[in-house]
């Protein structure tokens, strides 16, 4: 073993060790609320990752969708005719509030999604919920924001774990959970005039 190889090899060991004691003290298991915010793209996308990843493992799932509506997405199309069993899939959503202008029908199909994410999140059968772009809804305040954290706070069930996204997080929405992720734009090509591209985008 050369000389280069065996530093290497010698703060991998340090590397190792540090983390395995690190490890050691992260016993707690708890169902987490995650929120998943900011301009960049894959908010949705990555919650729906987590989904998969729930599939995997035998863990029931749950898709609460605000705001986008009857927009056909590729992941809605997959879970409904390959995991109906697995994962439930509502939509509350009439679509983007730039569509429909009318407030009060927006703030109808919010509240009507609050139920149906009340229902899932208690449900002793589903272990992880995905509240798609409720961060939208909260932003036009159609939802009241200290009764979503309230209800996150007090009465989800210890072990659920429960993902909210959208652009925008309410600093009282971030505050309360447990993971917070921002993702931040660089560079989209919507801006050179590209269109939305299936596989990509929905």
């Amino acid at each position: 073993m050369d000389h280069d190889a065996a530093r290497h090899n010698e703060k991998m060991k340090r590397i190792k060790a540090a983390r395995d004691r690190m490890m050691q003290t992260k016993t707690e298991e708890k169902g987490l609320i995650i929120v998943h915010t900011g301009t960049g793209k894959g908010k949705s996308s990555s919650a729906f990752g987590m989904i998969m990843r729930c599939i995997a493992h035998g863990m029931p799932a749950a898709v609460v969708q605000f705001i986008k509506g009857n927009w056909e997405t590729g992941e809605r199309t997959f879970l409904r005719e390959r995991f109906e069993d697995e994962c439930r899939f509502f939509v509350s959503g009439e679509g983007f509030t730039w569509e429909t202008q009318d407030r009060e029908r927006d703030i109808a199909a919010a509240q009507h999604g609050w139920t149906l994410a009340k229902e899932q999140i208690l449900d002793p059968e589903i272990r992880f919920v995905l509240l798609d772009e409720i961060n939208i809804a909260l932003r036009y305040d159609y939802l009241d924001i200290d009764e979503v954290v309230d209800f996150l706070l007090h009465e989800k069930p210890e072990m659920t774990h429960v993902v909210l996204t959208g652009r925008n997080a309410k600093p009282e929405l971030i505050e309360a959970a447990d993971l917070v992720t921002e993702m931040n734009l660089l560079k989209h090509p919507f801006r050179d005039g590209v269109k939305a591209q299936a596989g990509v985008e929905f």
